[in-house]
């Protein structure tokens, strides 16, 4: 046989044209397409306003919230969760939603202190700070996926929480010196607790949103409930003792903020970076009240500076515990990455030689317990050699793939596929008989025999039944071997 008198056929499919969307909605419907587009454009409008609204009375609320806490001047509080807000807001919505923050911190700030010129100017800022921190994460933390990755998550540290809300800072304490609402010798107090209540606002709450918005559903069996349920239960009263006053020792100001830190280990083991940002989020609400009221190990000086050390306090642990939640997870993807890998061909994806013998052992295993018979088949290519000589490796290796697909689509999803050499595939056929092996043969040779992407591809079958051909796996093994050689000899020309 020569290299030419092989040839392959391929069959294009012939695609209906594409009719858009609003004009087949018009032929079946017999409407015009103009108002289904209107009302779409319309809904489109409709929902790009309760967005902004929304997004605009949940900055505006937390805006308030974060207002209560400044000391040095009203619109300068050292807690600003407005920007953990914005910053998610751009990541996970896009800049188009930048109206919303605008007009959430110009009321917030409005309605505080200051004029409307210096309210103007603060929205401004607070506005560019979100989107120089979303640019920065999208341009090089991997965007909303920041927080997969420990260097991502440093990244986000550095540029999003601690370079951009320097522009926040600057705009918005130079508003008010121009505006003379602050002095000039509280410029430099002003603007490091402006950026520090920024800085920390994004590391505590951007990545409790960005999570929980990417991947809000639950999947936890009872198990992982309890224990989530056990962590939350002893976290909050760790919490309440260190930074609450729950008992008199603690009350004392002591240095006990240690005490949290193996939760954040837990968490980051146990959980997940999801977990672990609502941790360090339920530690930060904790550890601010009992601050302002005096408990904890950093209510030792005046409220502002208490607040100030908290703050430092606060976003290490939630950089560490991220990270940590970071590494932990990319060290399980790893490994079950290896582990798929360890048990699976490369080249067809199927089981490989260690699996097969794995499942070959359970199964006789289970057998043994239930009585029940089941089927190995071992399948071989025919005249593989033929073709890498004649059409290459390549041409080779698809052939295996193309056998692979044949087999994996001929089986059940409880039966394992494996090839366990060069040109050798095995079948594991679970409570089956010989009758079902020789019809899974037929539907392998049928599967073949329709293939057209490729040379004419045949298969020798030998199979083997527990426990009539063997009842332990070198028995099982030798005797679909044997049925397969007395196949290939019946398959040769004469």
């Amino acid at each position: 046989m020569r290299r030419e008198e092989i040839t392959e056929t391929s069959k294009k499919l012939v695609a209906p044209p594409k009719i858009p969307a609003a004009d087949a909605a018009g032929f079946f419907n017999n409407t015009p397409a103009e108002p289904q587009s209107a009302a779409y454009g319309a809904s489109r409008s409709i929902h790009t306003i309760l967005t902004v609204s929304g997004l605009a009375a949940v900055y505006f609320v937390a805006a308030k919230l974060g207002l209560k806490l400044a000391f040095v001047y009203p619109s300068a509080s050292s807690v600003w969760p407005g920007t953990g807000i914005a910053l998610a807001a751009f990541v996970l919505l896009g800049s188009r939603v930048w109206p919303a923050i605008f007009l959430g911190a110009f009321l917030a700030n409005v309605t505080t202190a200051g004029s409307v010129a210096t309210s103007l100017g603060i929205a401004t800022g607070n506005t560019l700070e979100g989107l120089v921190g979303a640019r920065f994460l999208n341009r090089f933390a991997n965007g909303r996926n920041a927080f997969d990755r420990a260097q991502d998550i440093l990244k986000f540290a550095l540029l999003a929480a601690t370079l951009s809300t320097v522009v926040s800072a600057t705009i918005g304490v130079t508003s008010l010196s121009m505006g003379n609402f602050i002095q000039s010798k509280d410029f430099a107090s002003a603007w490091f607790t402006w950026w520090l209540g920024d800085a920390i606002g994004s590391i505590l709450l951007t990545p409790l949103l960005v999570l929980w918005s990417i991947n809000p559903r639950i999947q936890w069996n009872l198990n992982q409930l309890f224990e989530r349920v056990l962590f939350l239960s002893l976290f909050v009263l760790v919490n309440a003792v260190v930074f609450a006053g729950l008992i008199p020792l603690s009350k004392e100001n002591y240095p006990l903020e240690f005490l949290c830190v193996p939760f954040f280990i837990w968490s980051a083991f146990r959980f997940g970076q999801r977990e672990t940002a609502a941790a360090v989020v339920v530690l930060g609400a904790v550890a601010v009240w009992g601050t302002l009221h005096g408990y904890g190990p950093f209510a030792t000086r005046a409220s502002q500076e208490s607040l100030l050390l908290l703050q430092c306090f606060m976003g290490v642990i939630a950089v560490m515990s991220l990270v940590l939640s970071a590494l932990v997870a990319e060290y399980r993807r790893v490994e079950s990455q290896l582990r798929f890998l360890a048990v699976t061909d490369p080249l067809t994806g199927l089981s490989n030689y260690r699996k097969f013998i794995d499942t070959l052992d359970g199964e006789i295993r289970r057998a043994d317990r239930t009585q029940r018979s089941f089927a190995v088949l071992f399948v071989d290519v025919d005249n593989l050699k033929l073709i890498n000589d004649r059409l290459g490796h390549i041409i080779g290796n698809h052939t295996l793939c193309r056998v692979a697909n044949a087999l994996r689509g001929s089986c059940r999803s409880i039966d394992t596929v494996a090839r366990v050499g060069g040109d050798e595939f095995a079948i594991i056929l679970p409570e089956g008989d010989e009758d079902a092996a020789h019809r899974v043969a037929a539907r392998i040779d049928h599967r073949l025999a329709g293939e057209r992407d490729g040379p004419p591809t045949t298969v020798s079958v030998g199979i083997a039944v527990y426990p009539i051909d063997g009842d332990r796996t070198e028995s099982l093994m030798s005797a679909a071997d044997s049925a397969l050689y007395e196949a290939k000899k019946r398959s040769r020309p004469a």
